[in-house]
């Protein structure tokens, strides 16, 4: 009988089953992807993310931005030079590539939204 070896996907130091597992655990949780979205096209600060996701704890959404940051999907950019001190974050070109998934995802959920209120 023969035995089917298991590709094992490997990033960053994990190791992943397959392609959707490693894409869900770049992407997924509560906040990465609305983190994503928001991120889109454009370069926000910290309060400006979190007024845009006004339910996330501040240490979660540290928390998700470092692990974002980590991965190579976000930049963080910080001005120094005079006080207060500014931070600044926006996708990276690796980011940038998940803008059709993030998009899809954004468009499913239109869809069930209107599909439900019917």
């Amino acid at each position: 009988m023969e035995v089917k070896q298991t590709k094992v996907l490997k990033f960053r130091g994990n190791e992943y089953p397959c392609c959707a597992s490693l894409t869900m655990g770049i992407i997924g949780g509560k906040w990465k992807t609305v983190i994503l979205y928001h991120l889109n096209g454009r370069t926000l600060r910290y309060n400006e993310l979190r007024k845009e996701m006004p339910t996330v704890t501040e240490r979660t959404l540290s928390l998700q931005l470092k692990a974002l940051e980590q991965d190579g999907l976000i930049k963080r950019k910080v001005y120094t030079s005079k006080p207060p001190l500014k931070v600044e974050y926006s996708l990276t070109d690796f980011g940038k590539t998940l803008t059709p998934v993030i998009k899809s995802i954004a468009d499913w959920g239109d869809y069930v939204v209107a599909q439900c209120s019917k």
